[in-house]
């Protein structure tokens, strides 16, 4: 196995030969036999990563085990065409937590976000919709479609940032346990409560609504321009097995407007280097604080002895001991997978394989010759510099929502698509562009059988046609292109049929519901076993909430100074 270091910033690993190998591994055999950790994070992702930041900080000596030759799960930057860093799976940076960039120090740690600009919407009438961060800008760009619309934008803002308001104090606490009478649990559902209690009668009726309505429903009651609501509404099906129709929706578009960059609240930025600059700065902060991160460790089981966790057994035969094990992968895969039903009550077995994880999207990354033409954009447009859609239209969404319940890939699917080059120059040689095309949907499997290389193929060939039928020199240049269905997200990230926030966020798997009513305080069912992934509170995104949540209760239990900050209050 190989341990993970840094070189100059950059992630290495030991090149030898054969025989060498071999007799490391014995070494390292022996060694494991006579090492003990105080704790063992299962998954290099970036919610353990930070989960085991906080720990080694606080003075533990912490093992992360990752199962790949390479750090950061979903959060990951690979060199898979010679001179293109890919973000292969995330792909923008918002919702990372200031509180923890700024305590571990990620940017000293070589983090940098860099904002992009605005967005777009292109229409099939050749026409578009453009977002801006300029409010003149903006407003003038609604009202060419609309004035209604425009005048309604300052009260959607409004609306939304209060909600904002709400939940933000929130994702860096433990949610409380409604059915506890512990003091602290009382405590804390008294704050939950009186947050909703100060807003008012009429302000709490709206919270209600927004948290169960569906996205299209929500934007209807402020605009009446379809392509203005299509622009909005794909953040509200992003990652999710739902539609623009379907009830819930509205809280997703709330979860990705949480995040901020430099400040701004609902900005997005590209983390300079692609997305696993953000787990190379929490690695480096990790091992500033003792950290140890073995690579190609790929956990079979979580050993258990009279109810305790004891540590992990790997599939190659190694075994690492410690009293506390701390898993970042999903609920499904934590409790079916890598633990032994009989070390589990049969509730906790029964509830995780209820637990909603469905796969709906794919990613394609794409290596550019050149910057592509757009219809109707100008080359040195600030649009570029954001996310483009294709889906002019709520109908045209859930059409491509139906092709994924029909058990096959949307034929004109809703793409998230943004050139992060354009804001972020050192992902492709010069003179050359990376594009990075997020699609929904794309379920687990086609027609109840697994995805083959030729399906594949075919989602590969319906994107890139979608973005062609608005670029006319979009196919001339790529280079090369990496696909990913939910089959290939599962098989290298882990992620349960691919779905990227490790379960759906949906009302009923949230706050102390996540992942399900009794273990939504990071704890498992074994003593000294906890969850830190995005499956717990407050769920998914690069957000590291999770871990530091996680962190938090694992230091109270072993009665150690609680090191994990709080949220910032939210004005």
């Amino acid at each position: 196995m190989n341990i993970y270091s840094f070189l100059d910033g950059q992630p290495t690993w030991s090149m030898a030969c054969s025989t060498f190998k071999q007799i490391q591994k014995a070494q390292n055999s022996l060694e494991n036999l006579l090492k003990k950790y105080d704790t063992i994070v299962i998954g290099a992702g970036h919610n353990g990563l930070t989960n085991a930041s906080y720990l080694a900080k606080a003075g533990l000596s912490v093992a992360v085990m990752e199962r790949n030759p390479y750090i950061g799960g979903a959060t990951v930057s690979r060199e898979l065409h010679e001179g293109w860093t890919y973000s292969n799976c995330s792909y923008v940076c918002s919702l990372l937590r200031p509180e923890i960039t700024r305590d571990l120090q990620l940017p000293r740690h070589g983090l940098q976000v860099v904002p992009y600009g605005g967005g777009t919407t292109f229409m099939q009438n050749g026409d578009h919709y453009g977002s801006y961060h300029d409010h003149e800008r903006q407003f003038r760009e609604m009202a060419r479609h609309s004035n209604r619309d425009a005048n309604a934008y300052e009260r959607y803002s409004a609306d939304v940032l209060k909600q904002t308001r709400l939940i933000r104090p929130f994702l860096l606490k433990t949610p409380p346990d409604p059915t506890s009478l512990k003091l602290r649990d009382l405590h804390d559902l008294a704050d939950f409560a009186g947050a909703f209690l100060e807003m008012g009668e009429e302000g709490l009726a709206d919270t209600i609504r927004f948290w169960t309505k569906s996205v299209a429903d929500y934007l209807g009651e402020y605009f009446e321009t379809d392509v203005i609501k299509a622009h909005m509404a794909g953040s509200g099906i992003i990652g999710t097995a739902l539609g623009v129709f379907s009830p819930g929706t509205a809280y997703v578009l709330l979860h990705h407007y949480m995040g901020e960059v430099d400040g701004n609240v609902g900005a997005w930025g590209f983390a300079r280097g692609g997305m696993g600059a953000v787990s190379a700065a929490l690695a480096k902060s990790f091992q500033a604080f003792g950290g140890e991160i073995i690579c190609d460790a790929n956990v079979d089981r979580i050993l258990v002895k009279n109810g305790k966790a004891t540590g992990v057994a790997l599939k190659n035969g190694d075994d690492y001991h410690a009293p506390i094990v701390v898993s970042n992968l999903d609920p499904k895969r934590t409790f079916l997978d890598i633990m032994e039903s009989e070390d589990l009550p049969s509730e906790v077995v029964e509830k995780a394989s209820n637990f909603k994880i469905r796969g709906s999207s794919g990613k394609l990354n794409i290596a550019l010759d050149g910057l592509p033409r757009f219809n109707g954009l100008d080359r040195d447009s600030p649009l570029l510099v954001g996310d483009m859609h294709f889906s002019d239209s709520l109908i045209r969404q859930e059409r491509a929502y139906d092709d994924w319940k029909d058990e096959t890939w949307s034929k004109d699917p809703y793409l998230d698509m943004m050139i992060p080059t354009l804001a972020d120059p050192t992902m492709a040689p010069p003179g050359k562009h990376m594009m990075s095309v997020f699609v929904q949907y794309a379920p687990p499997k086609i027609n109840g059988r697994e995805w083959t290389d030729q399906d594949k193929a075919d989602f590969e060939k319906t994107v890139i046609n979608q973005i062609a039928d608005y670029s006319p020199d979009f196919k001339d240049l790529i280079l090369h292109c990496e696909t990913r269905t939910p089959r290939e997200i599962e098989a290298e990230v882990g992620l349960t049929e691919g779905n990227i926030f490790q379960g759906e966020l949906t009302f009923d798997q949230l706050l102390f519901n996540r992942p399900f009513p009794g273990y939504a305080q990071y704890r498992g069912p074994v003593k000294g076993m906890y969850m830190c992934g995005a499956g717990t509170h407050p769920g998914g995104g690069v957000m590291a909430a999770p871990g530091a949540n996680a962190a938090r209760e694992i230091l109270r239990d072993l009665q150690k100074p609680n090191i994990v900050p709080a949220g910032y209050p939210d004005d």
